[in-house]
């Protein structure tokens, strides 16, 4: 599983110009399932993104996580991350999982950071979504659990 992780100020995911799920600060999560990823993917990224430490301490030194710095988090499923970019002017997809995989694996993430008493909100699995966001930093990682 892939995760980019965007420390925020503020996000929000609309669908069809509907505001469906928002945050104040936090972490915004784009997400991509695998094609080889299985449930210990999720718990195993929800692990790392649970105590990945972005948030600053009194020092300014990144040294707290998400729930140190009383922040919350936004996750939108995000297929594209998957994506094979190494030949030619069009991504191939060939890496993604398939739909119902990618979704049952997506919702165990947001499940399993739930579980560590974490304020989650979501995206909508296979919609045409827009995601706003004012990055804090700017401070974006790439976690991955190959």
């Amino acid at each position: 599983m892939i995760a980019l992780l965007q420390r925020v100020a503020r996000a929000r995911v609309s669908v069809e110009n509907a505001s469906l799920a928002d945050i104040s600060s936090g972490l915004l999560l784009l997400v991509s399932v695998v094609r080889d990823d299985q449930p210990d993917d999720a718990l195993r990224l929800a692990d790392r993104v649970a105590g990945y430490r972005v948030f600053a301490d009194d020092a300014g030194k990144m040294n707290l996580d998400v729930q140190q710095a009383g922040g919350q988090i936004l996750a939108v499923p995000q297929f594209t991350l998957a994506a094979d970019t190494n030949r030619g002017r069009r991504p191939s997809f060939g890496g993604a999982a398939p739909p119902e995989r990618g979704k049952a694996l997506f919702d165990t993430f947001c499940e399993q950071l739930g579980h560590k008493n974490l304020t989650v909100k979501r995206g909508e699995f296979g919609a045409n979504m827009q995601v706003e966001l004012v990055n804090d930093g700017p401070v974006t990682f790439w976690l991955s659990t190959r």
